[in-house]
């Protein structure tokens, strides 16, 4: 499973992905019962949104309605299923200030693949948690969705990586750094890490699905 995650907008890039697996398909036909894309967000209704009727209308123009499913919107404790189902997640934005999906993914052990655009340059390491394309690239984007699918080790191992990535998010150290930063500013010493404050108090916890 390919998954895209956000708003369906313009500016997600969707249509470039659409077209993404088109061309997947056209290099690589034999994929076609194994592979399909699931894009989560909106009402999931074309007849009531302009922008999905148009996706709508490509995925048929492209031959790919078959393997292109528009799922509506989620709640977050049924979106981490998905992300642990699928074998990547795609953000094709053309603009993305952060890209919090793409480190929700990556929290589940998802590889990612993304526009070279925004905050999604600094989250993804092309190449270490999951690769960059050019914005607009249907090409390069079809082909690192090939990639990723097609090679399991290559994924456990963009997996794992991706998860690691996303550790350097953990609440405590967020809090740790910033704390840090006022300190420097004030000309303090900087405070314990609260992470190591907490850690001989800290039950045992099972490892989680996602951080």
């Amino acid at each position: 499973m390919v998954l895209f995650v956000g708003r369906i907008q313009p500016i997600k890039g969707i249509d470039l992905l659409i077209r993404a697996m088109a061309l997947l398909l056209e290099r690589n036909p034999a994929l076609r019962d194994e592979v399909s894309l699931v894009i989560i967000g909106g009402h999931g209704n074309p007849s009531t949104d302009d922008e999905l009727r148009r996706l709508d209308q490509l995925r048929a123009e492209l031959g790919v309605s078959d393997l292109v499913t528009f799922l509506g919107s989620r709640d977050q404790d049924t979106l981490v299923d998905y992300y642990n189902a699928a074998s990547t997640v795609v953000v094709p934005s053309h603009y993305e200030s952060f890209g919090m999906v793409a480190l929700e993914a990556m929290a589940c052990g998802t590889p990612v693949i993304a526009t070279d655009v925004g905050g999604l340059s600094l989250n993804i390491a092309d190449g270490y948690n999951g690769y960059l394309v050019a914005s607009g690239d249907a090409q390069a984007l079809s082909y690192k969705i090939g990639l990723i699918i097609t090679q399991d080790q290559l994924r456990r191992q963009l997996g794992r990586q991706a998860r690691q990535w996303a550790e350097r998010f953990d609440w405590h150290i967020i809090a740790d750094e910033t704390l840090t930063v006022y300190a420097d500013v004030r000309g303090v010493p900087a405070p314990i890490p609260a992470a190591r404050l907490e850690l001989a108090e800290a039950p045992e916890l099972e490892a989680d699905d996602c951080l």
